[in-house]
């Protein structure tokens, strides 16, 4: 017998005042920035590279269109690996400070 479960889809975020404009920050300086990381890279990247370059243009536009165009669905990924971000970098801290003492 098979169960299928279904998952329920996630809430509209709600909307504040310049909430499109971030959103389409956000959806541009990603994307942009794994670029620029292959770009920058001390070796040549070749193929994956293009690939890697392409896949980030075709992400700007997919993205760029649901933070203007369906904001309400855009999630922040500046807020989803800040937390991420900050979480580590907290641990590390903390880390350091009890190797210390």
């Amino acid at each position: 017998m098979w169960i299928l479960f279904t998952p329920v889809p996630r809430a509209d975020a709600p909307y504040w005042p310049g909430r499109r404009w971030l959103a389409a920050l956000d959806a541009i300086v990603w994307p942009a920035g794994w670029a620029l990381v292959v770009a920058q890279a001390p070796m040549p990247m070749g193929i994956v590279g293009l690939v890697v370059t392409a896949s980030a243009a075709l992400f700007v536009v997919s993205r760029l269109q649901r933070a203007l165009l369906r904001n309400e669905r855009y999630r922040f990924t500046t807020w989803r690996w800040g937390r991420v971000v900050v979480g580590l970098v907290l641990l590390g801290w903390i880390m350091k400070l009890v190797a210390t003492a």
